[in-house]
This record gives C-alpha cells, sequence and structure tokens, in this order.
C-alpha cells in the first residue's frame, strides 16, 4: 500500500496534496518525514506498487491520488551499473518522468523533478549554472539529460531540480559507506582529484517541500524551468571523508588515522565522473529566497542522527 504519513485529520483541514514517486530512496523518505510540518498530506509511491516506466499504472496512481502536485524522486542512480544496463536506465530516467510529465499535463498539475550534476561533464573550474549547456559523459548522464528534456518538452509548469553527491540518514550512500570502513580499517583511500559539493537529503527534501508549498499558494507568481540546489562549499571526496571521519570520532570508536588521496587513475570505475560539478544556487536564491547551507554543518547533523537512531 502507498505510504501516507500526514494522515487522514491533515486531510481533513488542507487541500494540498503532494505525490512523491521514488519514496522508498534518500530523498522520498525525507519528504515523507517533513511533509507534515509544511501542512501537505503526502502519498508516497514506489516499487512494486508503482512502476514509473508502465504508463497505464501511472495514469491509474493520478486517477485514485488526484494530488496537486508531483514530486518525482525515482530515478536509476546506479552509475556504473548503467553503463551495462543502458536499456533499464533509460527506461527509468526518461519514460519514467515522461510519463509522470504527461500525467500532470492531463490533471492540470506542476511537477517537481530532480536531476543531477552528471548532466556536465566537469571541465568547468568555476561552479555551473543552469544556462551552461550539458555536456554528460556517462549513460547516466545522458538519460538525466534526455529525462530534462522530456519533462520540458511535455509540460510548461514544471520544476527541474539539479543536486549533487546526495546523502542522508536513510538509505545507502557515501557517508554511510566511509562511517562502516571507519570502524574496519586503518587508512582508507578516497579520490582527491574530484570535486563538487555535498548534499544533505534532509536539506533538498525541505527546499523541495518549500518550493512545492510556494507553488501551492502562489501559483500565478511562481517563475517555473531549470534550477541548481546542493550544499554550500566545495570539496573534494577525499575532503569530504575526511571530514565524516572527523565528526563521527564525536559519537564512536574509529579505528581509521589515515584518509589517504587518491588520484582519478588510482581508482578507476567503469565510468568517467565529472572531475569538476559543483553548482551555482544564486538562481534559487534568488527566486524562492532558498540559501544553501553549509555542508560541513549539514553532514554534522546527519551523522548526530545516524548515531543518534543507533543508540
Amino acid at each position: 500500500m502507498p505510504y501516507n504519513r500526514a494522515g487522514n485529520d491533515l486531510k481533513e483541514k488542507n487541500n494540498m496534496k503532494i505525490l512523491i514517486t521514488g519514496s522508498e530512496g534518500q530523498l522520498g523518505w525525507e519528504l515523507l518525514r517533513q511533509a507534515p510540518f509544511f501542512n501537505m498530506e503526502a502519498v508516497g509511491l514506489d516499487l512494486p506498487y508503482l512502476d514509473i516506466t508502465v504508463e497505464p499504472g501511472v495514469i491509474e496512481a493520478f486517477k485514485e491520488h488526484k494530488p496537486d502536485i508531483l514530486i518525482n524522486a525515482a530515478a536509476y542512480t546506479n552509475v556504473d551499473k548503467a553503463e551495462t544496463d543502458e536499456k533499464a536506465c533509460f527506461a527509468v530516467n526518461v519514460n519514467g518522468p515522461e510519463n509522470l510529465a504527461a500525467a500532470c499535463r492531463n490533471a492540470e498539475i506542476p511537477m517537481i523533478h530532480i536531476s543531477t550534476d552528471y548532466v556536465f561533464d566537469g571541465t568547468n573550474n568555476i561552479p555551473y549554472t543552469e544556462n551552461d549547456p550539458v555536456a554528460p559523459a556517462s549513460v547516466y548522464g545522458r538519460s538525466k539529460a534526455e529525462g530534462e528534456n522530456g519533462v520540458r518538452n511535455i509540460l510548461e509548469k514544471h520544476i527541474i531540480l539539479r543536486t549533487s553527491w546526495l546523502y542522508g540518514v536513510h538509505g545507502h550512500n557515501f557517508v554511510k559507506t566511509i562511517l562502516k570502513l571507519g570502524k574496519e580499517k586503518e587508512v582508507i583511500g578516497v579520490v582527491s582529484d574530484q570535486f563538487g559539493s555535498p548534499t544533505s537529503a534532509a536539506d533538498l527534501a525541505e527546499t523541495v517541500l518549500i518550493i512545492a508549498s510556494r507553488i501551492l499558494t502562489f501559483y500565478e507568481g511562481i517563475t517555473f524551468g531549470t534550477y541548481n540546489y546542493c550544499g554550500e562549499g566545495i570539496t573534494s571526496w577525499h575532503g569530504f571523508a575526511e571530514k565524516i571521519i572527523e565528526t563521527a570520532k564525536q559519537y564512536a570508536p574509529v579505528v581509521t588515522t589515515q584518509v589517504k588521496p587518491l588520484t582519478t587513475e588510482e581508482y578507476p570505475t567503469k565510468v568517467r565522473r565529472p572531475a569538476f560539478s559543483a553548482l551555482d544556487c544564486s538562481r534559487i536564491q534568488q527566486n524562492f529566497g532558498i540559501i544553501p547551507k553549509p555542508w560541513q554543518k549539514s553532514l554534522e547533523a546527519v551523522i548526530e542522527t545516524i548515531y543518534s537512531c543507533k543508540n
């Protein structure tokens, strides 16, 4: 059954209803957790109850739940596996958003769609703006870029929100991997020549819900289109890992004594990842008044929550 954290009482008080696809992921979980704080009724759908690549199922979900706005947090995110699983990747990241956008158009409701820094090739040396040309260097990146275009071409009233280096309390992510390794290995090797901006799923969810609330309240005054949102500040994966280990030591024993910097060549993967993928978030600040939080502070909050839940 779909997950409805807001409950029937809220539905009686407020007409604002959001449908969240990909509700079992890092972001979807946070959206469901935070939606009641915005006085919204939230319905979350994910596999096996909804496969966004199957159009009849999407149509049926809209008929059943009649949302006022859709937030699409569903995606194929296994960047390495996508290189050999291109058909499935494009089905989820292109056909899925297109099905959702068409359903939103037919229902005459807006859509917030989550995208990624991987639509860029990583050759910039300054943060990417929304107007920079996309040039994805991977199957995953191409699928997300085409998914963006599908949403733009089908649905006029949309927000495409690009983010980067997502992590959170729920699900699998880089932070949890480093925390696990910190309890097991004295030396951890992490790539030091790829740079970007870590983004807390909790911060991103709050941003998405602020935008959704503004759309539902001030529909005609909204500037729809593409926006960037990520944590404030730029670091490498190595710097990110060092901060994770440093913070974890406040809450539990850590055996790691060194985070060893590696070059991309020393840590080969199936796909070429962007060497620099920081995002310029000035447009979202200008149009929505949303100011990203420093990534270090958000990381500390997430790690504190992870250890609080364990205890």
